[in-house]
């Protein structure tokens, strides 16, 4: 019998839309950083084993680089209305904007 590895997800910014929920609700363990997600910060909230790092506001986005210098493998998911700026752009692997997308399709497939 082969164990099924629980998915692992950091979640930046404020939640307003309720995403660490859903997430939550698709049993997804999540940590969340509500201040600066720096390099200590990320590797307190778990940044090696994650699976994926979830950006809420592009005020995170120094994260980006830092988390996946820490993690090669670790999915980079921005969900916000703002606009990423262009160093991280090419770092993120999903940007979803809150409005097209709700928070629980966006937790479904992450969780998929």
């Amino acid at each position: 019998m082969t164990e099924t590895k629980e998915m692992k997800v950091i979640l930046v910014g404020p939640d307003e839309d309720g995403l660490g929920d859903a997430l939550a609700d698709e049993g997804v363990e999540v940590s969340h950083i509500e201040e600066v997600a720096n390099r200590p910060a990320l590797e307190e909230a778990g940044i090696t084993e994650a699976d994926a790092l979830v950006l809420t506001e592009t005020e995170g986005a120094t994260a980006i680089p830092i988390a996946k210098d820490l993690n090669a493998d670790v999915q980079v998911v921005v969900y916000t209305e703002q606009t990423l700026p262009d160093f991280a752009r090419g770092q993120a692997d999903l940007i979803v904007d809150p409005q097209l997308l709700s928070a629980q399709a966006v937790a479904e497939e992450l969780a998929a």
